[in-house]
Parts: structure tokens; C-alpha cells; sequence
């Protein structure tokens, strides 16, 4: 099996498919029609409801389908052009929307139960009455439609820059005999997770030298970026204060108590991932882990080179994993694989990142990375195949109901990643290959209990000072460095100045904050992991059950019923990072006993 690229034809077969015009007219011809109903009346709000539910499944159709052609080649001219169009046709929708849901969020009690009473509307309950919480910050329709209208050619636009940044950029990297390599962005950056020793300094230096020649475009972004948000919040903020934090938690469906008490477990336990990141430096040799070693495949405890994976070898270890939960997820990983859902080979043009997207007209999941053989590469194909089987277990459930915030987002990915570390260190049969499981838990644990903190609290404190003007470049050089400091300590002599820069996450323009759900999802998948052992045969329908939910209930709501516990409570937090804790001192006790 080769590394595959993937078959996008369940929604095209490519950009010339003359399905693609008929689509757009199709939206272009049936917009005046949602335009025209009275968004006074019930019955027109219901009827509204409906044809938007048709519009929108047709337009991110369209988005996912060039958009995942542009992940693969980020020059694409023609996947550009009809992203331009989607994005154009995306603002007219939600501005041809905005005056319903205006009245959604305004009905009465009355009202708001007479349009539930549509069977086709009712799957659309917990997405309303979540839009309603938001009564006190709505602006007029006029104000909404104009702030929609501007995000074309504003606050997307700057995330689209990004990405054309980093898509076409090239890097060269300077080996210790002076030759020089050049590559594309994101082929230099699956270096720095593989084993190559001679080479991943190199290739961390380069992306952080290509990072620093454009930073003034990226500091420009990031600034725009906040400052357009926190103008918004102010304009919002008419009747009740809205926090830069506010849109967040309400997108992650959670309360600003349970932020506080998992980031209160986090700050006070970050030794935790501070003793995982000296304990993986023991095995480079080094008393402190250099920011290029963070994320590299663990060195070979002889002389020979670290294991690297062939696709294949990953995709079947990754199954048998799997099928150790049910049969029915290695038929998935199975399905994923001869229907070629997942774009793995290696591009000079290719985007930084992997991630899971699905087409809204056919369910069709897709996963996107760039393969490089490393065992870091096979746990973020699981990660990403764990997130696919999310949708996949939704696929029969109406679309708006499929809708889940990324903190319980996590929780299918981590866990995914979870069943494949423990099937593995389960069939160890040296020393090396337990160490090598470990070395991953660890990798994770400084991972998610540092590094996502540092990009909360960097982001945190760059918005709570961004209202005093904008950020030059050295001021988010010099903000990254001082909360890489306080997070890594002692476990790091080097600090990663640039990645405000280098991490996409930063500049997605659709959402800030992206950045704590993955700590939530997490300590979150930890905690239903170990529910895998104790309810034994009933543990995969349970599971399922669990994931379904996600997209019609908060992430307090979805504990409460399937683990019985609060998340506003620090207790539980604890109880993962305990479990995790356990798990780097199993770390360093092999390590000594192999006398490293």
C-alpha cells in the first residue's frame, strides 16, 4: 500500500464536475426565496429554517471540497476561485438569515414552542435555545448583516492569508556539514516529529528563521485578528459585558467554572508534564529537552535508528487496535482506507496540520496529515481516524444534530490514541517497546499539560492587552517566551519564540481560543478510557451512546448523564492528571532500571 492521497468524488469528481455550477445556481436561485418570508410569523421562520438547513448543506459541501484540494496544493487557482465564491455565497446565507434568527432569539415562550412543533425544526432545540442565551448581546439586523458581510473581506480574509503563507512557503535547511536542503513548510515540520537526529534541529531552525523573515505579515494577522473581535465584543456589550472569552466557552459549550477549575488542575500540576519532558531529555542525552526534541520519535536505545512506519504498517496497527474495542471500528478504519478518505503522501504545496472534515451531503468523513513514518505520525493518524468515527457513529442522526463543540471534540481523537498506545504496549515484548509507549504517554502528557497552556495563557494575556493597541512583532516574541518560561521551567533551557507564528492555530479565523478543548478533551478522554475496563462488554454501545450526545447537550450535561460527575469541580480534572502522573513515573522508574 502506498501512501494514499485521497478520492473527493463523493462530492465531485473535480473542479470541472458540472455539478458544481448547477449547485451554485441552485443556492444563487433559492436565496430570494428565504429573503421573502416573514420572519415575523412562525410559519415563516419555519419555513425559513428549512431552506437555510438545504442551503447550508450544499455550500460547505462546496467549501470542504475545495478547501480540502487547496490542503493538498495551497496554489490551486481553481480551488480558490470557487472558495472565493462559497465564502461569497456562505455571507449572503447568513445575512439572509440573520433577520430569523433575530426572531428566533426574540419569540416568546409561546412562539418559540409553537416552531419546535415541526418534527423537522424540533432537531434544531438545543442549537436555538443556545442562540437564545445570546439575547442580551444581539445587535440589530442591520448591524449583524454588516458585520457579516465585512467578515469576507476581513477577519476570513486574514485566516486565508495565513494559509497562503505558509502553503506556498519554502524553507531551507542548514545540515551540520553545510549543505543545505530546501523544502516546503510542512515537509520540514514532519521532520521535526520524526527520528532523523542530524536533521530536525536544522529543520526547527529553518521554520523558525522562514517564521521570522514574515513575522510583520503575521503579527499584522494576529492583530487584526483580536482587534476586530474585541471591537465586536465592545459593539456587543450594550446591555451585558461580553468577555473575549465569552464567545468561546459558549462555543465550546461549557461554563467559565469548568475552564477555571481545569486550568487551576493544569497550573497547579504542570510539574507533571515538566518531569515527562526531563525524563524524555534523559534519552537524548541532554539535561533539559530542546524545543526541536519535543515532538521528535524517541531515540533508539542502540546504535540502529528509530523505528519509522511504513503506511501500511500504521493503517494495520491502528486496525488491530481498534477492532480490540469492536469489530465495528476496525471495519471502519477498513472503510476509510478502500474508499480513500484519508490524504497522507507527502507534498511540496501541502498545509501544515492534519485535522478531520466530512462532506454535510453525504456524511463522507476525511481525514488529512502528511505521513512521515514516525510513531507520532501513526498516533496523529489515529487521532484523526478517532474524530472520523465521531461522525461516522452520527451519520443516521440529523446533520444539526451532529454538531459538536471541539471540547467534546477531543474526546473520540484522544481516546483513539489512547486504544492504540495501550494495544501496543500490551503486545510489548523488550523493554524498549514498553519504553517506547511510555515515551508517547509522556510526549502527551507535556503536550497537552504545558504546551496548550502556554498557548491559552499566551493568547489570554495578548487579548486582556491587545485594547492598549497593537502588538509589534518583538512584543509577541518577547509575550511567548515569557509564557513558555513559566509553563516549562526547568524542563526546557530554550524557549520556542516563534511559535506564535508557526502554530496555524493562532490565526484560524472562524474561532479563538483553540487551544484549551484539547487539554479538556484530554483529561476528559482519559476519564472515559478508563470506564473501558470497568463496564467491560457494555462499554462500546455506552461509548457510542456518549458520543452521540455530543452535539445536543452541554459538556457539563454530557458528564452529568454518562459519567455521573462535574466538571465545574476540580475533582475531576484531578482524577485524570493522577492516572497521567502514574504513568510518567513508570517512565523514569524504566528508565533507571535501563540506566539511562
Amino acid at each position: 500500500m502506498t501512501t494514499p492521497s485521497w478520492d473527493l468524488s463523493a462530492a465531485y469528481q473535480d473542479l470541472n464536475d458540472p455539478q458544481i455550477s448547477q449547485d451554485l445556481t441552485f443556492v444563487e436561485a433559492k436565496l430570494p426565496e428565504l429573503v421573502a418570508l416573514d420572519s415575523a410569523s412562525v410559519a415563516g421562520v419555519t419555513a425559513a429554517v428549512l431552506i437555510f438547513a438545504e442551503l447550508k448543506v450544499k455550500l460547505h459541501t462546496l467549501y470542504t471540497f475545495s478547501s480540502c484540494i487547496l490542503s493538498v496544493d495551497a496554489t490551486d487557482v481553481g480551488a480558490k476561485k470557487l472558495q472565493g465564491q462559497v465564502n461569497s455565497l456562505l455571507s449572503r446565507l447568513s445575512q439572509s438569515w440573520t433577520p430569523f434568527e433575530q426572531a428566533i432569539i426574540n419569540f416568546d415562550d409561546a412562539q418559540f414552542e409553537a416552531l419546535l412543533a415541526d418534527n423537522e425544526v424540533a432537531d434544531w432545540r438545543f442549537g436555538f435555545e443556545r442562540s437564545r442565551l445570546l439575547k442580551a448581546h444581539q445587535l440589530t439586523i442591520g448591524e449583524e448583516q454588516l458585520l457579516t458581510a465585512l467578515d469576507q473581506d476581513g477577519r476570513l480574509a486574514w485566516g486565508r492569508l495565513y494559509d497562503n503563507i505558509t502553503g506556498c512557503l519554502k524553507v531551507t535547511l542548514t545540515l551540520a556539514d553545510g549543505t543545505q536542503e530546501t523544502m516546503g513548510l510542512s515537509q520540514a515540520a514532519s521532520i521535526i516529529y520524526g527520528g532523523d537526529a542530524m536533521r530536525r534541529e536544522p529543520a526547527w531552525r529553518a521554520i523558525a528563521e522562514a517564521m521570522t523573515v514574515h513575522q510583520e505579515s503575521f503579527a499584522a494577522i494576529l492583530n487584526a485578528l483580536a482587534g476586530a473581535r474585541l471591537t465586536e465584543y465592545e459593539k456587543r456589550s450594550h446591555t451585558k459585558p461580553m468577555h473575549f472569552l465569552d464567545p468561546s466557552l459558549h462555543g465550546s459549550h461549557i461554563e467559565k467554572a469548568t475552564l477555571d477549575a481545569m486550568m487551576g488542575v493544569a497550573k497547579a500540576n504542570r510539574g507533571v508534564g515538566q518531569k515527562a519532558g526531563l525524563q524524555m531529555a534523559r534519552l537524548f542525552g541532554t539535561s533539559t529537552l530542546k524545543p526541536w526534541d519535543e515532538q521528535a520519535s524517541m531515540p533508539a536505545l542502540s546504535n540502529t535508528s528509530s523505528q519509522t512506519y511504513s503506511f501500511a504498517e500504521g493503517i494495520a496497527i491502528i486496525r488491530e487496535a481498534f477492532a480490540g474495542v469492536d469489530p465495528e471500528m476496525a471495519e471502519f478504519v477498513d472503510m476509510m482506507v478502500e474508499q480513500q478518505l484519508i490524504d497522507a503522501a507527502p507534498q511540496p504545496n501541502k498545509r501544515l496540520g492534519a485535522y478531520c472534515t466530512k462532506l454535510a451531503s453525504s456524511r463522507t468523513p476525511l481525514v488529512f496529515m502528511t505521513w512521515g513514518g514516525s510513531m507520532s505520525d501513526m498516533l496523529t493518524l489515529a487521532h484523526e481516524l478517532g474524530h472520523a468515527f465521531h461522525n461516522w457513529v452520527m451519520r443516521d442522526m440529523p446533520l444539526v444534530k451532529t454538531k459538536y463543540p471541539m471540547t467534546l471534540a477531543e474526546t473520540a481523537s484522544i481516546f483513539a490514541e489512547n486504544v492504540v498506545r495501550d494495544a501496543l504496549l500490551e503486545k510489548a515484548t523488550s523493554e524498549e517497546e514498553k519504553l517506547l509507549m511510555l515515551w508517547e504517554e509522556a510526549q502527551s502528557a507535556l503536550a497537552l499539560l504545558v504546551n496548550i497552556p502556554v498557548r491559552y495563557e499566551f493568547e489570554k494575556a495578548f487579548y486582556e492587552q491587545r485594547s492598549g493597541g497593537e502588538f509589534t512583532a518583538d512584543q509577541f516574541k518577547a509575550l511567548m517566551s515569557e509564557t513558555w518560561r513559566e509553563w516549562y521551567g526547568d524542563a526546557m533551557d530554550e524557549t520556542n519564540e516563534m511559535f506564535w507564528a508557526s502554530k496555524l492555530h493562532f490565526s484560524i479565523a472562524e474561532v479563538s481560543f483553540y487551544n484549551y478543548p484539547y487539554l479538556f478533551g484530554y483529561l476528559f478522554s482519559k476519564g472515559v478510557y478508563a470506564q473501558r475496563e470497568a463496564k467491560g462488554a457494555s462499554f462500546y454501545d455506552d461509548y457510542k451512546a456518549l458520543l452521540r450526545d455530543t452535539g445536543s447537550m452541554t459538556a457539563e450535561e454530557v458528564v452529568a448523564k454518562h459519567l455521573g460527575m462535574d466538571i465545574r469541580e476540580a475533582a475531576f480534572w484531578q482524577q485524570s492528571v493522577d492516572m497521567i502522573a502514574k504513568q510518567i513515573d513508570e517512565f523514569e522508574q524504566l528508565l533507571d532500571s535501563l540506566g539511562k
